[in-house]
């Protein structure tokens, strides 16, 4: 803001110039300098997927409900019936220090918003005080070649620009939508370190329970190999059976390690998730007591626009890159300053704080830009094409949206298929396990063959194991697609084993 300081002679030129500004804003005052930053219209599927998505899914003991168009309940993990998993997320939301930084952030962005708005609708004000020593030259032939004298002031200054044509309140609007998808993404960002622990969880237990079967499978297979060798010592098998089943032993060996450190690395992301040090992780879920939630509600497309944290910031965005385009177009047009000042000055203290020393100005600033080598104009097209460029990134991210429920969707058909046919072949081995052992018992088959039985029903066990815990954290992919809204975390509490 540049103040001009003139003397108040010949009022009628700067009179008339200031009306004829007021005119004209008065005439634009109900004209919008920019595009409204309304979210474009958007197709509104049937369906979200493809192929229809049937309304239940899965046998009877594992059956899902998608009930279309009802609101799902703000805290969906309470469904999968674990209190412990709904302590660590309650935690995870008090104690996780990215969400803490983005409420912090949040907060600074909004207190911003604040300062700018507060110094855009109220003039200025300051205090100055000056005390300065000068030396300067005299005139020729008249005194002495310098003079040494002290300056003494004090003024109150204050200025105030006239928002006429909207620079300050677009400005404004755009950085107050730029807070508006600040939230959203902090939204976002707490939705997703609920879905992560939830599926970090189901991980690490499934993980566990594979690690469990797995090491069975590898003392089997050392029973095996000692049983091979005792008999080929007997000659009743070769020497190449043993090597077959030391071969199968060991490579079923090398797959431990691998488990063992993807379990663990569940458990580390989880902790961290909690706020916690990787060391102090939970103990983990057991997975068969984690219940499915039955029932998943399914938003209409219409609502996903309205409760998706990515879609409401894409949304903000646009009406950000609205209201710097209308910013870009209104410092176009002349802008208007004025200013004042009023205090003491002298050159000795006692002359300063006298009546004779009283000072004031007055000053007005009326500033049309002219030429600034076509900077104005670049500025205002790039705006628009900032704008443009918003509007295809919501089109983007509502199609993306789409796209993340059908695949959700999508997925937990194939999981219902692969876990009802897992769950069969793990009965049915189960079955023929339990026959074997009972015929090993009475003799009727040998301890190898009871083995085999055993093995057959752990490797079908960990196939179901595989698809149960792909269901439950698919589901909980769907529940965050929904975009579904929290309820705010509890009061501040210590960690939960």
């Amino acid at each position: 803001m540049r103040d001009v300081q003139f003397k108040p002679q010949s009022p009628t030129r700067p009179a008339v110039m200031t009306a004829l500004v007021a005119l004209a804003a008065l005439a634009l005052g109900g004209c919008t300098l920019g595009p409204s930053g309304q979210a474009p219209a958007m197709p509104q599927p049937a369906a979200y997927a493809a192929e229809a998505t049937p309304a239940t899914l899965g046998p009877e003991q594992a059956r899902q409900k998608f009930v279309l168009g009802q609101r799902a309940v703000p805290q969906w993990w309470q469904a999968y019936g674990s209190p412990q998993l709904s302590a660590w997320v309650e935690e995870a939301l008090r104690n996780n220090h990215s969400l803490a930084q983005a409420d912090r952030n949040l907060a600074s962005a909004r207190l911003q918003l604040r300062a700018q708005i507060n110094e855009s609708l109220w003039p200025t004000i300051d205090a100055v005080g000056q005390a300065t020593r000068q030396r300067a030259l005299g005139l020729p032939n008249l005194g002495a070649p310098t003079n040494l004298y002290n300056v003494f002031s004090g003024q109150i200054r204050a200025s105030y620009t006239f928002d006429l044509f909207g620079v300050e309140r677009y400005a404004n609007s755009a950085l107050a939508a730029e807070v508006d998808a600040q939230s959203y993404q902090v939204d976002a960002a707490r939705r997703a370190v609920v879905a992560n622990v939830v599926i970090s969880a189901i991980n690490a237990a499934s993980l566990h329970a594979q690690v469990t079967q797995t090491e069975r499978l590898v003392a089997l297979a050392d029973t095996d190999v000692a049983d091979l060798e005792r008999r080929a010592a007997l000659g009743a098998v070769s020497e190449d059976d043993v090597l077959v089943a030391r071969a199968s032993a060991q490579s079923l060996r090398a797959t431990l390690p691998g488990l063992q450190a993807q379990w663990l690395g569940a458990r580390h992301a989880l902790a961290v998730l909690m706020g916690r040090t990787p060391d102090q992780a939970p103990a983990d879920l057991d997975i068969d007591a984690l219940r499915l939630p039955a029932e998943v509600p399914l938003s209409v497309p219409s609502e996903l626009l309205r409760q998706r944290p990515d879609i409401l910031a894409a949304d903000a965005a646009l009406k950000v890159a609205a209201a710097q385009e209308a910013l870009a177009t209104a410092e176009m047009f002349p802008s208007l300053s004025i200013s004042a000042s009023f205090g003491q000055s002298g050159f000795s203290w006692a002359k300063a704080t006298g009546g004779a020393g009283a000072v004031w100005g007055l000053g007005a600033s009326l500033t049309q830009p002219i030429f600034h080598g076509g900077a104005l104009r670049s500025r205002r097209e790039a705006a628009k094409e900032a704008y443009l460029a918003s509007e295809a990134n919501y089109r983007q991210t509502v199609l993306n949206a789409f796209q993340n429920v059908a695949d959700s969707l999508v997925a937990l058909g194939h999981d219902a298929d692969t876990l009802q046919a897992a769950a069969a072949a793990r009965q049915s081995s189960e079955q023929g396990w339990r026959n074997a052992r009972k015929r090993a018992q009475l003799g009727a088959y040998p301890a190898s063959a009871e083995r085999a039985g055993e093995r057959q029903y752990l490797n079908a066990r960990l196939g179901e194991i595989r698809a149960t815990a792909s269901r439950m954290s698919n589901t909980a992919t769907l529940f965050q697609a929904m975009g579904v809204g929290m309820e705010a975390a509890p009061a501040q509490a210590g960690p939960t084993p």
